[in-house]
């Protein structure tokens, strides 16, 4: 069957003389800056993610394996709007799935905005349904599609090939689910996230940002982005000053015990911040031991080291329990950088003096963003900037994702303003290099108040994790697991379900809301929760341990089919799997992947229900659909950040 790049031949230097020869050279030609077959392909320079494909036999199906269905689809439609319409150069594939499956798979909707601007210049074409006639007639022969139809006003309804569909699951269960992949927006990005202030203790107030953060980074990673996750830990400014002249004062000898000097970070601040606050010659030497820091003074140096070191330590007990794996560049880093990036704004005119501050004003916004106080100190603005330029200018980042609360929106609104103003970023916001903010609200108490112990104090996030991991320990042991597993496997799972469970609550829910923390709730065995979906996927593998098959020797030589209307469905839902997390991650929105993870479970039940697995004449190619269910699923949890469990 001819495929769909048919009338595009490929570009001379990517003919190979054998296939074994394409097999062997694929991740460089997939990254060939050259191989642009339809306009719209678009890879990473990094190697592509596919070490193998060893379903492949012809370069026609490396090409219908690349990308999500939804992208494949966008390039056969592509291909058809070049052949009708090729004037019209700039028409983008709108493809979005059917939401009602009996009208199909998946459905064009270019038709009515195509004739908005073809109308009265192009005779033939009398109405919407007329331009949806020519699209579906124009569009490429391909294996994927069973058949098209038009409805309403010219949306041309694309029904996949069922058969096609069961290759592709067969081949991503043979080649890996990384052969999904969606094809990457950028080449490198930038996410900052995490960023808790030295010297303070992580609370719950990090939680969002720090997950949030990851499962960003996780998704841009699957496509093959090659992404420098950034902890911009506030370890810089007055605040060190407090701090080094209450060491120095309480404790002359820190250097013979430095963290014992130090003792408990909260209670450390909390007590220089008070003496701060009450002993005017305390904070005289206090703001004259800042100076001394930035003068580069070692007996300071050595102890702002020593105070950021202890914070680490206790940061990284909250990382570990969370599988986070971030690289700190604070502050006090992109401080030697600050006086050039002011002196490039300054430059172009854009710093003004304004009530001895200087001052960016930005369209829109009546107050300024103030780059250097009165004083002749910097802040939150200079820092910025100053990283902003060097993560545009010198590691070459194109989009750089910033994850903080949403009440540092206009903050950043106003410095992503002010860059632009400097052409450091395009005027068009969706234009890379690009800069987002991804805000998120609080997490509350369920009086629906900010989330505080009884103490009124902000509770410590390694507690709150604890007793999650502590819950989920206790109810296992009284399910009889005590008895039946070994002491890890108990602490193993209780950290999985407690850690997993107290990150899905967050995640499920659309980041810009609040919402309320409730372990209850979250560690529930029932509804749409990491609880139930950890089970869920410990079902499918103990329906697959029961059934005394070898998947891997059945992948070899069984084959999936999707005869049954459940099996259909399911088999869908899972190829869709790669276009949500592109959805995802373009939107910033995680919850998209949470919602997909729980009707994938939802829909696998449905299968299992109505379809007999062990002992029916189905039964390789079921426990083979299985199998492909479990290995998205476990792809979610790692997107997620979560370890799935594999009994219970």
């Amino acid at each position: 069957m001819p495929t769909y790049f048919r009338r595009r031949p490929l570009p001379p230097n990517l003919l190979l003389p054998s296939f074994s020869s394409l097999q062997n050279s694929l991740k460089s030609l997939l990254i060939s800056p050259t191989f642009q077959p339809t306009g719209i392909l678009r890879t990473a320079s990094r190697p592509f993610s596919v070490a193998k494909l060893q379903s492949v036999s012809s370069m026609a199906e490396v090409m219908e394996r690349v990308g999500s269905v939804k992208q494949q689809l966008q390039r056969l439609f592509g291909e058809a709007f070049r052949d009708k319409f090729p004037d019209e150069l700039d028409i983008v594939p709108i493809i979005t799935p059917c939401k009602d499956l009996r009208h199909g798979d998946y459905q064009c909707n270019n038709a009515m905005s195509l004739f908005a601007k073809i109308k009265g210049r192009v005779p033939e074409f009398k109405k919407p349904q007329a331009v949806g006639q020519a699209i579906m007639d124009s569009l490429p022969d391909s294996e994927m599609i069973r058949g098209c139809t038009i409805a309403g006003p010219g949306y041309v309804n694309v029904t996949l090939s069922t058969e096609w569909m069961a290759k592709r699951i067969h081949n991503m269960l043979i080649d890996g689910v990384e052969t999904w992949a969606p094809e990457p927006p950028v080449q490198r990005a930038i996410v900052d996230f995490s960023s808790p202030n030295i010297a303070k203790e992580m609370h719950v107030g990090h939680l969002r940002s720090t997950i949030i953060g990851d499962t960003l980074a996780r998704m841009l990673e699957f496509q093959n982005v090659e992404v420098f996750r950034r902890n911009h830990v506030g370890d810089w400014g007055t605040q060190f000053g407090m701090l080094i002249e209450y060491l120095f004062e309480e404790n002359p000898n820190w250097e013979a015990a430095p963290t014992e000097a130090i003792g408990d970070l909260q209670e450390f601040y909390k007590e220089s911040k008070k003496k701060f606050d009450a002993d005017s010659d305390f904070k005289e030497r206090a703001q004259k031991a800042v100076v001394s820091l930035q003068g580069g003074e070692e007996k300071y140096r050595k102890a702002w080291a020593q105070i950021c070191e202890t914070s680490r330590r206790e940061f990284d007990k909250v990382y570990l329990r969370l599988g986070i794996k971030l690289e700190e560049k604070g502050e006090s880093f992109y401080n030697p950088y600050i006086p050039t990036a002011l002196e490039l704004l300054s430059k172009e005119n854009l710093i003004e003096e304004s009530e001895g501050a200087r001052v960016i004003y930005v369209g829109g916004i009546t107050r300024p963003l103030i780059v250097v106080k009165k004083d002749g100190g910097y802040n939150y603005a200079s820092t910025d900037l100053a990283a902003l330029w060097y993560r545009l200018n010198e590691e070459k980042a194109e989009w750089i994702i910033y994850v903080t609360d949403v009440g540092q929106r206009e903050h950043f609104e106003m410095f992503f303003a002010a860059a632009r103003r400097a052409g450091w970023l395009p005027a068009e916001e969706d234009k890379y290099p690009k800069v987002s903010h991804v805000g998120f609200g609080l997490v509350l108490g369920e009086d629906g108040k900010r989330f505080r112990t009884r103490a009124t104090e902000v509770v410590k996030l390694v507690d709150l994790l604890d007793e999650a991991k502590n819950r989920c320990k206790a109810t296992l042991i009284e399910r009889g697991k005590a008895e039946k597993w070994t002491g890890e496997e108990l602490e193993q799972t209780a950290e999985a379900i407690g850690y997993g469970a107290v990150k899905y609550a967050d995640l499920k829910n659309n980041r810009l809301t609040n919402y309320t923390f409730n372990f209850d709730q979250m560690l529930n065995d029932k509804g749409n929760t990491a609880v139930y979906l950890l089970y869920a996927h410990a079902r499918i593998c103990s329906i697959i341990r029961r059934s005394g098959r070898d998947v891997e020797e059945l992948k070899k030589v069984g084959t999936v089919d999707l005869a049954h209307p459940d099996e259909r469905v399911l088999g869908l839902h899972l190829l869709q799997f790669p276009e949500v997390v592109e959805e995802a991650c373009t939107n910033m929105l995680p919850n998209i992947l949470c919602e997909y993870l729980y009707n994938l479970s939802e829909d696998f039940t449905k299968f299992y229900t109505n379809c007999q697995v062990v002992g029916s004449p189905q039964e390789i190619s079921r426990l083979l659909l299985c199998e492909a269910t479990a290995v998205v699923m476990r792809k979610c949890f790692f997107l997620l950040g979560i370890t799935p469990v594999y009994k219970i």
